[in-house]
C-alpha cells in the first residue's frame, strides 16, 4: 500500500488524521486506534486471545514514530507502545471504524466493562 502523504495529530491529541493519495482523509480517535492496537497484547497470538480493553475515553496519543515505510508505532499516554499500524491497517481502520468501534461497544456492554476507567 502507498504510504500517506500526511499524518496529522489533532492538537488535543485525541485524533490522528491520515491522508493517502487518491482517497479522503480518515480521522481516527486515540481511544479507538488504542483498544484496537494490532499489538500481541491487545490481539493475542489467535483470536480465542484477543483482549477487550476498557477505560480507555481519554487515552491520547503522546507521539507517531516511523516504522521502515510500512508502517508508525503510536505511543499512547498510557504507556502502551508496541502496536505496529500499517498503512493497510489504518486504511482498513478507517473504512471500517463504524463497524468496528460499534463492535468494541458491544463487546464492552457484553462484558461489563466500561469506556472509563
Amino acid at each position: 500500500m502507498t504510504p500517506p502523504r500526511e499524518l496529522r495529530v489533532s492538537k488535543d491529541r485525541k485524533l490522528l488524521t491520515v491522508s493517502f493519495p487518491s482517497h479522503a482523509a480518515i480521522e481516527l480517535e486515540a481511544e479507538l486506534l488504542r483498544v484496537l492496537s494490532p499489538s500481541a497484547e491487545v490481539q493475542g497470538h489467535s483470536p480465542e486471545q484477543r483482549v477487550t480493553v476498557p477505560g480507555k475515553r481519554e487515552v491520547t496519543i503522546a507521539r507517531v514514530e516511523p516504522v521502515g515505510n510500512y508502517a508508525v508505532r503510536i505511543v499512547f499516554s498510557d504507556g502502551h507502545d508496541s502496536g505496529i499500524f500499517t498503512w493497510h491497517y489504518l486504511h482498513e481502520l478507517g473504512h471500517e471504524h463504524e463497524a468496528r468501534w460499534h463492535g468494541y461497544l458491544d463487546e464492552l456492554a457484553a462484558k461489563g466493562l466500561s469506556r472509563d476507567s
